[in-house]
């Protein structure tokens, strides 16, 4: 399998990341354990999370996610063998948030005990933090770096005016950079990602890693009527999707499916995974079906009439 580099960090992953943001919230934790096996088993390595995962569920107070991934590698003694990449900088209860020095050394402490590791591979700033200079924030992930605790980083969230201030201060500091960039995009979510960011990462080479692939799982299919909304856990995510836009990108996704004999879910992926800059869509499955799915999306090669027709639904 073809791997793909994050930035100038030394890391490289295979072309798919798995959506973390489910452990603990859709999925319990003999689930999580049963995919994280089958998305390894199938030759993939890289698992995105934060510490926030999964907060927003009642009873739940932020870092269910890493404890599930955590327990995992410990039974299956598999740390060498994946890339993880967590989060830092929302509001985790009680604890504050934010991009100082502080706060990111007293988190880091935290993930790194729930993942049951020493090091994470890719640190992300969840949120950007305008009260926090940037110097501060890179100075803290050199520390951290020289510590061994993490291995490179990212931003997610952040805007092109300050995902190039960002770039400039690490230049001119001598300072670790962004190496990747996780922002919302899909073949729904097109125009804040592709008007800026987008020629920005290419020209700096930041590898980017999207979330919500399949825009909070619209693009597979299964949401074609307000009928269809209260089926689901996600439902109320997509209820925005379901305009005469939305219809039109899911009628492409259905010709060209039945074109190339493939799934809506596996025709989104690979028209993300062929777009400039992207090293790795994040995607989340709940049960095996969907994770053999989510895979087969790296198989499938789109051709020219494919790509033109899914560009045009979804301008």
């Amino acid at each position: 399998m073809q791997k793909r580099k994050l930035g100038k960090s030394g890391l490289e992953i295979a072309p798919l990341m798995f959506g973390g943001n489910v452990f603990g919230w859709t999925i319990d934790e003999a689930t999580s354990f049963k995919l994280l096996d089958a998305f390894v088993g199938a030759g993939f390595d890289a698992i995105d999370t934060a510490d926030v995962y999964s907060k927003w569920v009642p009873g739940n107070k932020g870092g269910e996610s890493e404890l599930i991934i955590g327990k995992w590698m410990k039974a299956r003694g598999n740390r060498s063998k994946v890339v993880i990449a967590s989060k830092v900088g929302m509001e985790m209860p009680g604890l504050g948030q934010g991009l100082s020095k502080a706060y990111i050394m007293a988190r880091v402490e935290d993930s790194l005990k729930r993942l049951q590791t020493d090091y994470i591979d890719l640190y992300q700033s969840h949120v950007d933090d305008k009260a926090t200079p940037f110097e501060e924030t890179f100075a803290t992930y050199e520390t951290l770096i020289k510590q061994g605790k993490i291995r490179a980083i990212g931003a997610s969230n952040t805007d092109a005016p300050r995902l190039a201030e960002a770039l400039k201060v690490s230049a001119a500091k001598k300072l670790p950079r962004y190496e990747t960039m996780q922002p919302l995009y899909n073949l729904s979510d097109r125009a804040d990602f592709e008007k800026d960011l987008q020629p920005l990462c290419v020209k700096e080479n930041v590898a980017v890693i999207p979330f919500f692939a399949l825009a909070s799982g619209f693009l597979t299919g299964k949401y074609r009527t307000k009928e269809d909304l209260g089926k689901h856990a996600r439902g109320s995510r997509v209820e925005k999707y379901l305009n005469d836009r939305g219809l039109r990108i899911l009628k492409a996704l259905d010709d060209v499916s039945a074109r190339l004999k493939a799934k809506p879910a596996q025709v989104a992926l690979a028209w993300l995974a062929a777009r400039p800059s992207i090293a790795a869509p994040i995607a989340s499955a709940t049960t095996v079906e969907q994770l053999d799915d989510l895979i087969a999306s790296t198989r499938l090669k789109l051709d020219a009439d494919a790509t033109k027709a899914l560009d045009a639904a979804s301008a």
